[in-house]
């Protein structure tokens, strides 16, 4: 008898009132729909967005009996793409895809597939650059060689989010309330060894010329992609990159969120 598996966890916040557009959230490695849902989709959808946010294979509502250090990358793009694709039929206005850190290598990797739906733009929120995360993984290696080690040695990524100081070095900054710190902290997974692996080398984003408008934002304090890796995404995809300053990696969900969200509502409004 073949498995069965749930259907997708997907969240849709509606627009307040009549619908301008309908933005496809795309989350992170470690997180959920859930990262979406502190507000930041509700603003959206007070500006008249409405944004439809999946959880990938294996995450949060999505879990299923597909192990999720099996999962590819290729399976987080055909699970994205499969919500696209259901947007475009459905919605009467314009769609548009955002996604944050993997997520945003997921939306590389859809925008430059030839099988896809045409978008009305996409963007690149904290995203990982074309080059993948070897200089955030050698960045892990030096500085917390023992929990490096014992990540790649279980393939158990989890164990690089399980303190409250991990989430914020990660996620955060020093300022950052605890009150959200913590929040991320309890909703946070493990993810995919094997992603993992194609985010180093074995299956990065090729971004290639496209019709729809590009934004890529980057966050003054982020970690993870830092400034250089913000210009070099956007210089990738033919276009400047938008730098928010006092915000962490989880532009978001981290203090501060607010400007992230309407920078997004401006970009997606002018062209909807």
């Amino acid at each position: 008898m073949p498995l069965t598996h749930p259907a997708p966890e997907i969240v849709r916040t509606a627009a307040a009132g009549a619908a301008q557009a309908t933005l496809v959230l795309v989350h992170g490695a470690w997180h959920g729909a859930w990262c979406w849902q502190d507000g930041f989709a509700q603003r959206l959808a007070a500006r008249g967005i409405t944004s439809v946010a999946p959880s990938l294979p294996a995450h949060a509502g999505s879990a299923s009996s597909r192990r999720l250090n099996r999962l590819r990358m290729r399976d987080y793009v055909d699970a994205v793409l499969a919500v696209v694709a259901e947007e475009t039929t459905r919605a009467s206005g314009p769609v548009f895809l955002a996604g944050h850190s993997m997520g945003g290598a997921i939306t590389q990797q859809l925008l430059a597939r030839t099988d896809r739906p045409a978008l009305a733009g996409a963007a690149l929120l904290a995203a990982m650059p074309p080059k993948g995360v070897i200089s955030v993984t050698l960045g892990l290696a030096r500085h917390e060689t023992g929990t490096f080690l014992a990540a790649n040695a279980t393939l158990d990524l989890g164990r690089l989010v399980r303190t409250p100081e991990q989430i914020r070095e990660r996620f955060f900054r020093p300022g950052t309330s605890a009150s959200v710190v913590e929040a991320c902290r309890a909703r946070v997974q493990s993810e995919s060894y094997l992603a993992f692996l194609d985010m180093l080398a074995l299956d990065r984003p090729k971004p290639r010329p496209v019709s729809e408008p590009i934004l890529v934002v980057g966050a003054g304090e982020d970690t993870i992609f830092g400034a250089d890796d913000v210009a070099a995404t956007a210089a990738a995809w033919g276009t400047a990159p938008v730098m928010l300053p006092d915000l962490g990696h989880d532009l978001m969900l981290d203090d501060g969120w607010e400007r992230t969200a309407d920078l997004l509502a401006d970009w997606v409004l002018t062209h909807a």
